[in-house]
């Protein structure tokens, strides 16, 4: 991997735990606030409301060199997650969890122009898979760490560990990261010409309510593993091992399909894994291998569509919004994960706490995904470029 994409995959990890390890310890950030597990789950939305917020970095600082831009979304994680560690009180670690998530799509909105600009030409979305790669070993092993520390000593030593690794992450960004130019200026409204077209919104739609639909069920991932699959909650930490695998495996395949043929097919066929996942789910009546297995597929689904879905719109911005259209991804997918968070709870109160009914109330919003993606691609991507990388074989 080269230097540049290794010092963004960093900041990836950093930004990754941070969001997905408040699934893995939960259950003790409840208790230690006093509030209930669903009343606990507005610690995962205020973090992707932040997500939302965050993008307006971009908007005013489009004259800001990216590498500059991803310096100051490190100094951001430092400050967000160490107030996550020192709250003394529920709305204070929600106000922490707006801050950590501020820099969360600027970041990868701005390093997915860079992995585009540094990539070896026809590997540009296995560039960006790189990077996000970062991501998806921070659940493999981050928030296995997190939910290890959480549940033998703290949950606050994981934002601890967190904002110690963004400060280290600072350090490889100034010394790795080349400089390249920022985008072209087209004003304060030119970032967002590229929205008047039908295209990105339905993708930034497939987004959203992807994501959303894979969260009413992920947002519950801990208490899901004890209460329908029987693990002590001692072994949780070692199923978020085996889901953050899933997510790196994920991301990898989705990366090298995406490179050879359609983007948005591509990107259908992850969320078409995901979405027979959570029927399968609702179905399963329990027992540790079964939601063993149902945890990596989903998983997988999951972060198979992270290179596509940046890299459409990305394209999608080109001329001077490919900024904001690779961060609006990231704020579809973190107000996804806040609606998801909230239905899945609803689902869980409607239903006296039964698990199985998370999975099912995202279904329909996977299957809504994947109709936007199919559409897309049959009307947007009919030119796969298969003539263009076809080379002469001599036998």
């Amino acid at each position: 991997m080269k230097k540049s994409l290794f010092a963004l995959a960093l900041g990836a990890f950093a930004l990754g735990a941070a969001e997905f390890v408040m699934m893995g310890i939960l259950s003790q950030a409840a208790h230690d606030m006093g509030v209930t597990i669903p009343q606990a789950g507005h610690y995962i939305s205020a973090y992707a409301i932040g997500v939302c917020v965050g993008t307006l970095i971009l908007v005013f600082g489009r004259r800001v060199p990216p590498k500059n831009l991803i310096i100051l979304f490190m100094v951001l994680v430092v400050v967000g997650n160490s107030m996550s560690a020192i709250s003394a009180n529920s709305v204070m670690l929600i106000i922490a969890r707006f801050i950590s998530g501020l820099p969360h799509g600027a970041f990868f909105g701005t390093a997915t122009l860079i992995a585009k600009t540094v990539a070896d030409k026809g590997k540009e979305a296995q560039a960006v898979a790189a990077m996000v790669t970062g991501q998806t070993v921070a659940n493999m092993l981050g928030v296995p760490a997190g939910t290890i520390l959480g549940e033998f000593l703290s949950w606050r030593l994981a934002f601890v560990v967190l904002a110690v690794w963004a400060a280290v992450t600072i350090v490889f960004d100034v010394t790795w990261i080349p400089r390249i130019p920022a985008v072209p200026d087209k004003g304060l409204a030119g970032q967002f010409e590229f929205l008047k077209k039908r295209g990105p919104w339905l993708i930034l739609i497939a987004v959203f309510v992807g994501n959303g639909g894979v969260f009413c069920w992920w947002s519950y991932v801990s208490p899901w593993l004890t209460t329908v699959g029987g693990y002590p909650s001692g072994m949780v930490p070692m199923l978020m091992m085996l889901a953050g695998f899933g997510m790196v495996v994920g991301g990898i395949a989705g990366g090298r399909i995406c490179d050879a043929w359609r983007y948005a097919g591509t990107a259908a066929l992850g969320q078409f894994i995901s979405m027979i996942g959570l029927l399968i789910i609702f179905f399963l009546p329990g027992g540790r291998i079964g939601t063993a297995i149902m945890t990596f597929i989903v998983a997988f689904g999951l972060f198979f569509v992270g290179s596509p879905q940046q890299l459409l719109m990305a394209n999608a911005g080109k001329g001077g919004g490919e900024l904001i259209g690779g961060a609006t991804v990231q704020v579809a997918f973190n107000f996804g994960n806040a609606v998801g968070s909230v239905i899945g709870g609803t689902a869980l109160t409607l239903t006296n706490m039964d698990y199985h009914f998370t999975a099912l109330s995202g279904v329909p919003l996977t299957l809504l995904s994947v109709i936007c993606l199919i559409v897309y691609s049959a009307r947007h991507e009919t030119n796969t470029g298969a003539y263009e990388r076809m080379r002469e074989v001599h036998v």
